[in-house]
């Protein structure tokens, strides 16, 4: 992993205040959103974006050069929080002064939250992949190693937390056992040390479903399809039971049952944004992921969800174990199952509290 960069860098949580840069990456900002600095009364704090390229020596794939989105909002020198999300996350996380279109988890990173960018730092990025352009195997191991190569850039030493969920969970228990001294604790939500098979199932049909879309010249239907699939693994038979509990009806013919419509429109906004080679490589991605926990000596918060039909219970037990005693459970009972980070904002923000603002928080 090799990336450009100079330059001397204060250290959040404590450490000793600045440092060289033993990495190096090519950096580059929009001058239009790096100028702003400070935010006008009232507003949100600033945020920019930009790209590293790096070279990235990837688990499966070899020596690659790899250019890295991300966005940072927040106040200069506050501890940094990095926020990443499932397979279909990105860099825009919450609403700012400069980028004012809601974020993936707009309501969890805003004013009076934990992760308020009036206190803290919010990083995320793009996932390696995810813009398509990448058609090799993507390892979780790959995206760690991403993350460390963008804090060198930033001139980031040390994180205050990694918060995620999902995907983004998987990858912080990367970064956790490979760059231990980059985060000071992770919050890992939705997601353990190794899929769980009939998850990997789920996805391999999901993967099926693009595949004969493609050797019908129907590339968009096929992606549809296999988000259709992943969004009644996502959710609950209480969620549905409790929404669509109407009849059938007949249309054209043809039965149509009342979840159609809400899966339709789950299928086309993601084909909208979605290449389709991001959806199978990082949901291939998903399914090489596998790590040994006792190798972790980063405190770690795992947050379960009772019905996750994604990520089982008794897994997040499995890996609470596997930690030795640098983990600690949390477990939320939702009707939204996998997507509960998404919907049980106020939940996930007193759990987030009590890590990154209670006792034996870190600085």
């Amino acid at each position: 992993m090799r990336a450009t960069n100079t330059g001397s860098y204060r250290l959040d949580g404590g450490c000793n205040p600045t440092r060289r840069s033993s990495t190096h990456a090519a950096v580059q900002h929009d001058p239009a959103i790096a100028a702003i600095t400070t935010p006008s009364p009232g507003a949100v704090p600033p945020a920019r974006r930009g790209q590293v390229t790096v070279e990235l020596s990837m688990r499966h794939a070899g020596a690659r050069t790899v250019t890295l989105h991300y966005e940072l909002q927040g106040v200069a020198d506050a501890p940094v929080v990095l926020v990443a999300g499932g397979i279909s996350a990105h860099r825009h996380v919450a609403a700012s002064e400069a980028f004012p279109e809601p974020g993936w988890a707009n309501a969890l990173v805003a004013p009076g939250r934990t992760l308020d960018p009036a206190r803290c730092r919010v990083l995320a990025f793009d996932y390696v992949g995810a813009d398509g352009g990448l058609d090799v195997p993507i390892d979780t191991s790959d995206q760690a190693d991403a993350v460390a190569a963008l804090l060198d850039a930033l001139d980031i030493a040390r994180m205050q937390a990694f918060v995620g969920y999902s995907y983004g969970a998987m990858v912080g228990l990367q970064m956790a056992l490979r760059h231990p001294q980059r985060l000071q604790r992770l919050v890992a939500v939705s997601g353990v040390h190794r899929p769980h098979p009939y998850a990997s199932a789920w996805r391999a049909l999901q993967r099926r479903a693009v595949a004969l879309g493609q050797l019908q010249c129907a590339d968009a239907q096929g992606l549809a399809l296999a988000r259709q699939f992943a969004m009644l693994s996502y959710r609950t038979p209480e969620e549905f039971g409790e929404r669509f509990d109407v009849a059938a009806q007949i249309v054209n013919g043809r039965v149509r049952c009342a979840a159609e419509d809400y899966l339709d429109v789950a299928g086309s906004r993601y084909v909208a944004r979605t290449p389709v080679n991001a959806f199978l490589r990082l949901s291939e991605s998903i399914d090489l992921h596998r790590l040994d926990p006792a190798g972790i000596q980063v405190p770690v918060t795992v947050v379960a969800v009772e019905g996750d039909r994604l990520v089982p219970l008794s897994d997040s037990v499995s890996l609470v174990e596997g930690l030795a005693g640098r983990g600690q459970l949390r477990v939320l009972r939702s009707p939204y199952g996998h997507d509960a980070f998404l919907k049980e904002t106020d939940r996930i923000d007193l759990i987030l509290a009590a890590v990154l603002r209670g006792p034996g928080a870190p600085e």
